[in-house]
């Protein structure tokens, strides 16, 4: 076989579809984000404004996470220096997973290196605990979870996107005795629309079923205390396990599950995901866990956030660009083709310094690729002024449609 011919093909065809992803060299700058630097391919540097970043509160320049970071650096260095079972277990673990327990008023958390990691050991695992399980998970949960459902070897189930009535037909269909797992998400972040919790929470209590929840896009950012959607719903008692990101509203690295004392003790001695893995450095469990306890009783900057949010949903309307808005901090500007959405994001950094990533298959169907912007506390007034006349500007000159004439 002739490996290097077969990965040119692998590439041309991404390059064909107009879906090839291209790594944008951008460096941040504490206490200036969403500014920052971007280093282009003649490796000349530019300022930029991101519109695309994660870091949702501006927490990863927080001074409160910076300083817990700094003396945790300095006081036991750089990494963990093992696994959480052979030296890789900290004071600053252990702290942060209190802190992320009493956050979900659980019984206990168990940390991992990533939101993905912990989807995917935790989901793989649960048959082993639960033998004849059937997980029955929404067509549009995020690819960490579809991997640990497919990774596990049992019986699945899946139900239309947020479809109750679906979601009941096959439970129904379903071996009463046998036990089940309802696996779904709090906040879907490629169309910002809520998982239906409470519907699927009285599911679960008739057929006596887990119930599993996908918080990341929501902890930090929903509920009085930040603990995601099932807090601000008043639904939280009713979650088995609740998983969440430290990477995105918390501004550090990591993920975990915050569940029962029994849950997670099953979970931290049977998954290889988690026993296998070198744990977090004590630095960045430190910050984590500062950002978690400073955004519980920092109500003001999640609402400062879902303001930002519908302002600008409220001008990219008054354009008449085709947005999704279903109330949460998301914002997708639907374009429909894979090569407008590249060259809208070239033009919007080459041309006015705005850095916001196209989001194409397969992180998206076919004919649904879109920008999706993500406004934060720390986007003021001019950056907002600028992007607005930017995407008017563009989008007339690519000559895409506006939504009264798709209408």
């Amino acid at each position: 076989m002739e490996y290097t011919e077969k990965l040119d093909e692998a590439l041309a065809r991404l390059h064909e579809e107009g879906r090839y992803r291209t790594f944008i060299d951008i460096e941040r700058r504490n206490g200036q984000f969403p500014h920052a630097v971007w280093t282009q391919p003649d490796g000349q540097q530019r300022d930029i404004t991101v519109w695309c970043g994660n870091d949702y509160l501006g927490m990863g320049q927080n001074p409160v996470v910076l300083d817990a970071m700094h003396e945790a650096l300095e006081a036991t260095g750089a990494g963990s220096g093992g696994t959480r079972n052979i030296s890789g277990t900290t004071v600053y673990h252990k702290r942060l997973e209190a802190e992320l327990a009493d956050l979900h008023n659980k019984e206990t958390a168990l940390l991992f290196t990533s939101a993905y990691i912990a989807n995917d050991a935790t989901l793989s695992t649960l048959p082993k605990l639960f033998p004849g399980l059937i997980i029955y998970s929404d067509a549009l949960n995020h690819a960490s979870m579809i991997e640990g459902v497919r990774r596990n070897g049992g019986a699945k189930r899946i139900f239309r996107h947020n479809d109750v009535d679906h979601l009941r037909e096959l439970l129904a269909a379903d071996d009463p005795a046998a036990p089940k797992l309802i696996a779904f998400e709090s906040i879907y972040s490629m169309d910002g629309d809520f998982g239906p919790i409470a519907a699927i929470c009285d599911l679960a209590d008739e057929f006596n079923a887990l119930t599993y929840i996908d918080e990341v896009h929501a902890v930090g950012m929903y509920g009085p205390r930040g603990a995601g959607v099932a807090e601000r719903d008043g639904v939280m008692h009713r979650i088995d396990i609740i998983n969440g990101t430290l990477a995105k509203a918390y501004g550090v690295l990591g993920g975990y599950i915050a569940a029962s004392e029994k849950m997670c003790d099953a979970i931290r001695s049977y998954a290889p995901g988690f026993i296998f893995t070198t744990s977090l450095p004590p630095a960045i469990a430190a910050g984590a866990a500062a950002s978690v306890a400073h955004l519980k009783r920092s109500p003001e900057l999640r609402e400062a956030h879902q303001l930002q949010a519908r302002i600008l949903k409220m001008r990219l309307n008054g354009l008449g660009l085709p947005i999704i808005d279903h109330g949460s901090h998301i914002v997708p500007v639907m374009v429909g083709d894979p090569v407008h959405t590249k060259n809208l994001s070239d033009m919007l950094l080459a041309d006015h310094g705005i850095y916001v990533q196209p989001i194409n298959y397969p992180t998206v169907p076919r004919g649904t690729e879109r920008l999706r912007f993500t406004p934060s506390p720390v986007h003021g007034p001019r950056e907002l002024d600028a992007l607005v006349r930017a995407m008017d500007g563009l989008w007339s000159h690519c000559a895409l449609n506006r939504a009264e004439e798709a209408g």
